[in-house]
């Protein structure tokens, strides 16, 4: 009893740094934000020891509305398109001899400053950077077509900046699985899509759930993509935020845009959670390990 009293006693010391470090740096500014979010904006910025919901009623203000729908069409656009590339990209390295070289060639972005790939695709698409200047060159244009400052270009600039968030989960996962399961599918018929379709997708929803959520939040709070690439129709709620803040100095206001933009984000969490539940709970009774008391081929029962 007592090295078991003991052995608990410790795993509590154990996790006291690591609840010290949620509470200090995650739920402490969390809590923050709901706080303020329910305060009064002062005369020269900052906040009031009042409570008002001054903020939460500038919510239903229609350009912020707009900006909301924009985000949220955006940052799905940017997920679909970035879960489409990923796919193949995760399938190709999972049944390649070179995994280790192309995992170095996904990993070798992330050692270059965020803000130095953003300008680098603004020298590309720029009036006077390489693309226009190629198309010159060729010439298949006649005068310099303005590639920046649009929602599409954020988009492009968004899915490249967060596909390798989507490939590692992804080619994680695919390297898992089975393939000779396709090539049994393959044997009872199925064409090589159809396969793919029908035996790979549903064996790595796990995955495909987890590259969502990787590039689907960080998209969706982006900031200096929007600022830099895309212009004043590329608004984006991370934009909004940091304008209240610093500008209008309207705490409040950025406090309750961000509580909004965190409850979003979280119940994606939590529908994702669910789903990969219903999933593996799915397998289980799919394997017949969920229903005791069946009997198995041999006359038996499953236990």
């Amino acid at each position: 009893m007592k090295a078991q009293s003991s052995k608990q006693n410790h795993g509590l010391l154990y996790s006291l740094p690591m609840a010290a470090w949620f509470t200090i740096f995650f739920l402490t500014p969390l809590i923050i934000i709901v706080v303020y979010s329910f305060l009064k904006k002062g005369l020269y910025g900052g906040i009031t020891a009042e409570f008002s919901l001054a903020a939460y009623q500038n919510l239903a203000n229609p350009n912020f509305v707009i900006i909301t729908l924009r985000t949220l069409i955006n940052s799905t656009i940017a997920t679909v398109i970035t879960i489409l590339i990923a796919l193949p990209c995760g399938y190709y390295m999972a049944r390649s001899k070179y995994q280790t070289f192309l995992l170095l060639l996904i990993i070798i972005p992330f050692w270059t400053n965020f803000l130095i790939r953003v300008f680098a695709w603004m020298n590309i698409l720029g009036n006077n950077g390489f693309l226009n200047d190629l198309l010159l060159r060729l010439g298949l244009i006649k005068d310099y077509i303005h590639f920046l400052y649009n929602q599409k270009t954020v988009i492009l600039v968004l899915v490249y900046m967060y596909l390798p968030y989507a490939i590692l989960p992804l080619f994680s996962t695919i390297d898992k699985f089975d393939f000779s399961l396709l090539e049994a599918a393959r044997d009872l018929g199925a064409t090589k899509l159809g396969a793919i379709n029908r035996v790979l997708l549903p064996n790595i929803k796990s995955g495909i759930y987890t590259a969502m959520l990787f590039t689907f939040i960080p998209i969706f709070g982006a900031y200096a993509i929007p600022l830099l690439v895309g212009g004043k129709d590329s608004y984006m709620l991370g934009n909004v935020i940091a304008d209240q803040l610093t500008k209008a100095r309207n705490w409040p206001l950025s406090s309750a845009i961000s509580l909004v933009l965190t409850v979003i984000t979280t119940a994606g969490v939590i529908i994702m959670m669910n789903l990969q539940r219903r999933e593996a709970k799915s397998k289980i009774d799919v394997s017949g390990l969920g229903e005791p008391g069946m009997p198995d081929t041999e006359g038996g029962s499953r236990i």
